[in-house]
């Protein structure tokens, strides 16, 4: 069916023709300038509705058509006017076109929303049941079942706020979830808990300050859609990955239902000199493939917004598994992306964004080009290329795994950094070499093009995922909750129980886990490149085993602050101890990738390798399958630059033992007159600093565990 003639056109008198750009809705103080990308539409009808976006009150077919731009000028519409686009054109799917303009369509846009959306079958732009499929056409009016769009007033006053700016080499990410973290505060009133103005409470922030992190990630806060599959079963799309608005911040995050509530979270956390970071989702929509509704970018312009085969444009290419994928190839789909991205970093004012699935915002039809279109763009923008940008560097595309193939000026979620580092204290064979190159940035992935160790995102685990507590309580995934019969999520998680499946009273057992977990904390705070604490984790949050929590808006996500007892708060002390001298020796930061190569001014090294006898580690030790015990030397005389920085002198030794049995390790020489300074030790977690230890004497190494001593050279004992 085809719906190409142009519907008369009914043009009220008070409509102007108004402006091409910008696209969207903008408010001028006198009237509201309506402007919309599509490239095949024959016509486009602005609908206006009341203030609850219940009633349609009236539709103006938009009057001018400007370089694809369809756009008009309403003189008497003001800041909170609601509304949406019916879009009229061919409806041929086999074409790759699906306009219906029997659907409201929310506005690319749109910088506010009003509503929910409510599941039915009118929000399908075919008859759902009809023999034809989705080569059907469906009349019913969706309206009653949309959120609709809503013009917003930008002015707010940001007051002295400045943006924290903090260097890449002292950044600490901690990703977390705006409503888990403050669900269950008990500090927070309850009527803010699990909105921006609970994450911007003074408890919240205070807890985040005195944690010593630096860059709060947020799960997806653009507004998104809960999954029919996932409403039918009683359950939500709590992490929040799919999106259909990629300019308003999702209200239901929000105590007061302003937008106002957002900037002033960012102000707050700013002025506590911490840094706000939005995962993004670009690479897909709400929308489904073929079978899925119509709700926004598939009634505007289906051909231009989604990527399909060239041979079949009635499906769409799949590289995220969710059913359709963005065509960041396509100049509007770029310009959507960039303008939106433009406008999180100046008018809201965050300081960067981690990208999911990453690798599709940069795959041209040839591939994965580290050169394409969209990295292009951000690359030459002087907004975007001047934040922090994180790519998630994989998705389920062809050639699709990209770790270290981003251009410089990207950092990447290193995931070799997490499985190696989760199976060498768990024991496996043949990690050593490995494990070398892990904690110290991965050198062999990104020291290239004059990419710095930041460059690598070092993390044991995310919101996808066990969580650590969970890494050593579970060999098992149990994410019965689910409602999938726990055939959701990974089962190759490198995870070890330490003996018991689950809770268990063994004091034993619960002493390796703890210890378990303050070797992986530590390796991931004192490794060089960028570390990535998930939020609960530093006091010991468990998800029952749960680890695919995407749809748990319960207990099982939400971080539960009563519950912390007094072994859990020790461990939020060792994690705020291990950010504090991660800040204090800058040798653990380096803003430059290790060599190994005499340094002839300073005549040392910046790194040795040292095995348990105390001897250089030769090549038959790293290729040694059985070998689980190493040290690493980072000497601090050997200057990055000429610039001296406060501790730079200071030389560290990490020494990591994942056998299970004690290793007598003998501490390297250095200089007559001088000891080792004992720092840290996951098997004695409340240790003072300043043990003094000799060279060339044994230290006995716990089984599984940890140590990091210090030796100042400026400084006489």
């Amino acid at each position: 069916m085809s719906t190409s003639e142009c519907p008369p056109l009914r043009l009220q008198s008070r409509l102007r023709e108004g402006r091409p750009f910008p696209l969207g809705a903008t408010w001028d103080g006198r009237g509201v300038n309506f402007a919309l990308f599509s490239a095949s539409a024959k016509a486009v009808e602005l609908c206006i509705f009341d203030s609850t976006g219940e009633t349609e009150l009236e539709r103006i077919f938009l009057p001018e058509h400007t370089d694809e731009v369809w756009h008009g000028y309403l003189p008497d519409a003001e800041a909170g006017t609601v509304y949406g686009y019916r879009v009229h054109g061919p409806y041929e799917p086999d074409a790759g076109h699906r306009f219906n303009p029997n659907k409201l369509l929310l506005d690319p846009y749109a910088k506010g929303i009003v509503g929910e959306l409510k599941w039915d079958h009118a929000l399908f732009g075919y008859t759902i049941g009809h023999p034809d499929e989705d080569l059907s056409f469906d009349e019913r009016d969706s309206a009653p079942f949309m959120p609709k769009s809503r013009v917003i007033d930008p002015a707010y006053t940001w007051g002295l706020d400045r943006k924290p700016d903090i260097p890449w080499d002292r950044t600490v990410f901690y990703e977390m979830h705006v409503k888990g973290f403050t669900r269950l505060h008990p500090d927070i009133p309850e009527k803010i808990r699990g909105t921006y103005a609970g994450l911007a409470h003074p408890a919240a922030v205070d807890y985040l300050t005195k944690l010593g992190v630096t860059s709060v990630e947020l799960l997806p806060i653009h507004h998104f859609i809960d999954d029919s599959y996932l409403v039918d079963k009683g359950l939500k799309n709590y992490w929040g990955y799919n999106s259909i608005n990629f300019f308003s911040p999702d209200l239901r995050y929000s105590a007061t239902n302003t937008l106002g509530e957002f900037k002033r979270t960012v102000a707050r956390l700013h002025e506590a000199g911490i840094e706000v970071i939005l995962d993004v989702v670009y690479n897909h929509t709400a929308e489904g493939n073929e079978n899925g509704p119509t709700l926004c970018y598939k009634g505007i312009d289906n051909d231009s917004y989604y990527k399909k085969p060239k041979d079949n444009p009635r499906y769409y290419i799949n590289d995220t598994g969710t059913g359709n994928t963005l065509d960041t190839t396509h100049g509007r789909v770029i310009q959507l992306v960039t303008d939106s991205l433009r406008y999180w970093a100046q008018d809201m004012r965050v300081d960067g964004f981690r990208f999911d699935l990453a690798p599709i915002l940069a795959r041209e039809e040839h591939g994965f080009d580290e050169s394409g279109s969209f990295l292009d763009s951000v690359r030459q923008d002087p907004v975007l290329s001047r934040v922090k940008l994180v790519a998630e560097p994989w998705d389920l595309g062809p050639g699709g795994y990209q770790v270290g193939g981003f251009s410089p000026g990207w950092a990447e979620w290193n995931d070799k950094f997490r499985d190696t580092v989760r199976a060498f204290w768990q024991g496996e064979d043949g990690k050593l070499a490995d494990m070398a190159q892990r904690i110290t940035a991965s050198a062999d992935c990104f020291n290239k093009r004059g990419r710095k160790p930041w460059a690598s995102v070092n993390f044991i685990t995310a919101h996808d995922g066990f969580n650590l507590r969970d890494l050593v309580s579970y060999n098992e995934k149990h994410n019965e909750a689910n409602g999938e019969d726990n055939k959701d999520g990974h089962s190759d998680n490198h995870s070890w129980n330490c003996g018991v499946e689950g809770p268990t009273e063994d004091a034993e057992i619960n002493a390796l886990r703890l210890r378990q977990m303050r070797n992986m904390l530590a390796t991931l705070l004192l490794s060089q490149g960028t570390p990535m604490l998930l939020a609960g984790d530093e006091h010991g949050k468990t998800q029952f085993g749960n680890n695919n929590a995407y749809c748990q808006d319960s207990e099982i996500s939400w971080l539960d602050w009563a519950a912390i007892d007094e072994g859990n708060k020790h461990l939020t002390a060792f994690v705020t101890r291990l950010i504090a001298l991660r800040k204090r020796y800058p040798i653990l930061r380096r803003s430059r990738f290790f060599t190994g190569e005499l340094d002839e001014e300073a005549g040392v090294r910046d790194v040795t390798w040292y095995n348990p006898s105390g001897q250089e580690m030769t090549p038959g030790d790293w290729d040694d399958s059985n070998a689980r015990c190493l040290g690493v030397l980072m000497d601090g005389r050997a200057q990055e630059t000429g610039i001296k920085r406060p501790g730079q002198d200071v030389t560290v030794l990490l020494v990591l033992n994942a056998y299970h049995d004690v290793v007598e390790f003998k501490l390297p020489s250095g200089v007559d007159g001088k000891s080792w300074d004992l720092l840290i030790d996951t098997n004695q977690p409340d240790l003072e600093e300043g043990n003094g230890f000799r060279f060339n004497s044994p230290y006995a190494v716990t089984g599984r565990s940890l140590l990091l001593f210090s030796l100042d050279y400026t400084n006489e004992d």
